[in-house]
């Protein structure tokens, strides 16, 4: 199976985990002592979120 395959059939995954770690993250960073790590959390689930779109971008069919 090709990489193409796998993140057409696992689109629908990572975004929903990815939702889920951004939200997450941001819930962590309302408080004043987790905040650096919280917008951290954040900036991974919108990457885990983004990454079928940002592999069709990058790497896919050209």
């Amino acid at each position: 199976m090709s990489p193409q395959h796998f993140m057409e059939m696992a689109s629908f995954t990572l975004n929903l985990v990815g939702m889920l770690v951004l939200g997450g993250g941001l819930t962590l960073a309302h408080r004043t002592r987790h905040r650096v790590p919280g917008y951290l959390l954040a900036g991974a689930g919108f990457v885990i979120a983004a990454s079928p779109l940002l592999y069709t971008m990058f790497a896919g069919p050209r």
